[in-house]
């Protein structure tokens, strides 16, 4: 882990400690010390990514107020000849598997289905969860931990009847073979495909990160 890494990580913990204390305030006084430590994170991630402080200041009310890591989801939507569905994101213009951010008020696996209809306009049903995968152990690019649910999909309808939601997220998307998927794949995504197809092929066991950083 490099030196902004650590920041950012350290920025995260201090990020949940903050929201956390912010919901258990019981005074004016603990919600100005924990208000401050909020800023405090935001300045620490702000150095971290290198962003400027004012374009971290929107996110006070939505990621910086949650508790606990940020929850992710990530439907792996392999055909029956063994084709998985993958997007080129707009953001990166890399390939990965369609999810997103989980919402309030749904499971799981509502969420990677609603994110799969959202971004490629394909209806699918999760049928086995594949891994919860830590963002700082799988390779994804980003200054927040996340905790990813994959889930393994039941391809519902092939062609989509009407243009995708969230379409502009997308660049494009396509079916390709375990053997034979694009070489510019998302990093946080490159280690977790290959555990798709290992459940698609029948292993049962969800994966999960036994050990964390050392």
């Amino acid at each position: 882990m490099n030196p902004a890494e650590q920041i950012a990580l350290w920025a995260d913990r201090l990020r949940d400690l903050s929201a956390m204390g912010l919901f258990f305030a019981k005074s004016v006084h603990d919600e100005i010390a924990y208000r401050e430590a909020q800023s405090v994170a935001m300045e620490m991630m702000a150095l971290a990514t290198g962003e400027p402080l004012e374009r971290i200041e929107p996110l006070r009310g939505t990621i910086f107020a949650r508790p606990t890591p940020l929850t992710t989801g990530d439907a792996a939507i392999i055909d029956g000849e063994g084709h998985i569905l993958l997007i080129r994101r707009a953001d990166n213009s890399k390939w990965a598997m369609p999810g997103g951010a989980l919402d309030v008020g749904e499971t799981p696996a509502q969420g990677v289905q609603r994110e799969a209809l959202e971004e490629t306009g394909v209806h699918c049903r999760a049928v086995v969860l594949v891994g919860v995968f830590d963002s700082r152990l799988c390779g994804t690019e980003t200054p927040h931990h996340l905790y990813h649910f994959q889930f393994l999909c039941e391809l519902l309808d092939r062609e989509p009847e009407e243009e995708p939601s969230h379409g502009f997220e997308v660049l494009e998307k396509g079916w390709f073979p375990e053997n034979g998927l694009p070489g510019d794949i998302d990093p946080g995504h490159v280690s977790r495909i290959p555990e798709a197809f290992r459940v698609w092929r029948g292993d049962p066991r969800a994966f999960f990160d036994a050990e964390g950083l050392s």
